[in-house]
């Protein structure tokens, strides 16, 4: 079968010179809509690609991003050393020069006085704010009364930088209850949290907690997307929006005035989720150079052979997605 291209409307723009401090536009975006965990793009000897890495950052913007999430768990966080972090989150802040607002990882391990210090050297990149990553303060046993005392550590030692967190799923799966939540939300300086509890029932506990606060709550699940949404969350983090994130920018943006569409869209995402995770995120640099992104499929966690069956299983979602973005007159 001869490869079809999904076309994006992907355009290289001239580089932007930024100062790494947040500026007055940045700080004024609301959180809300489409986030994206962003890839990271290496060259073929598993470098960091800039040039990749503005490509990719271009992409998301284009396709409707209302803001991104750098240095996370689809960026190979855990593969990266420390300066390439910071170099990642700088090059996306250059690169973004404030249209969206942006926030990156700053705990990887360690005591919290050290990681307080990374949190401030993650700031200073110029991201917006600095997510958490709970499960690398405290332990897997320990129980969410010494995880709230390492955050107030964490917040002392951070003056106002504002805050994010991250239910993320390696080295192991923390979720947050919605009274650490409700705490989280009270201190004014949280801003972003992304969630992966996933059900509804789990997630609706956790929206009303933060009901009217600053503190913003992003599902990370395709499949519960849009009752998410319907419940009042801000807005969405799902590895799937490194495959095609206009039709999660619809989704977020329509979900409310054209519901039948919205209803119909949701069970088309929920029916290709199983298929963007074989061989993430191999597979989804692999898609996105399909659409015209020009980025290699290298990555430094584990790689994959692809062979006719899988680029069969690209193929047919590009087709699915073409005929999605024809539905909504995309």
């Amino acid at each position: 079968m001869r490869n079809r291209t999904l076309t994006c409307g992907y355009r290289q723009s001239p580089g932007t010179s930024h100062e790494s401090k947040k500026n007055e536009t940045q700080m004024n975006v609301p959180y809300h809509g489409l986030w994206p965990v962003m890839l990271t793009a290496f060259d073929d000897e598993g470098a960091l690609d800039m040039a990749g890495v503005d490509a990719l950052t271009e992409f998301y913007i284009e396709q409707g991003a209302s803001g991104l999430f750098a240095v996370c768990q689809s960026s190979e966080m855990y593969e990266l050393s420390d300066e390439e972090r910071l170099q990642l989150a700088q090059r996306v802040v250059e690169r973004t020069a404030g249209r969206v607002p942006i926030v990156a990882v700053g705990t990887f391990g360690g005591p919290v006085a050290w990681q307080a210090q990374f949190i401030r050297r993650m700031s200073d990149t110029g991201v917006n704010g600095v997510v958490i990553l709970p499960n690398q303060l405290v332990g897997a046993e320990a129980g969410e009364g010494p995880l709230q005392n390492a955050l107030e550590q964490l917040i002392e030692a951070t003056d106002s930088i504002e805050l994010g967190l991250y239910e993320c799923p390696q080295p192991f799966h923390r979720n947050l209850s919605p009274q650490l939540l409700e705490w989280a939300a009270t201190t004014a300086r949280f801003v972003y949290m992304k969630d992966t509890d996933r059900a509804p029932d789990r997630i609706q506990p956790k929206i009303q907690a933060v009901a009217g606060s600053g503190l913003r709550m992003f599902n990370a699940a395709t499949i519960s997307a849009l009752p998410s949404l319907q419940m009042g969350v801000a807005g969405v983090s799902p590895i799937a929006a490194n495959y095609y994130p206009e039709l999660f920018t619809w989704l977020c943006a329509h979900h409310v005035d054209e519901p039948a569409k919205a209803e119909q869209l949701q069970h088309r995402l929920a029916s290709l989720d199983a298929a963007v995770r074989l061989k993430y995120p191999q597979s989804a640099k692999r898609f996105l150079h399909r659409r015209g992104v020009p980025i290699s499929s290298r990555c430094r966690v584990a790689e994959h052979d692809f062979d006719g069956y899988d680029d069969l299983l690209l193929t047919s979602l590009i087709v699915q997605v073409d005929e999605a973005k024809a539905d909504l007159g995309l």
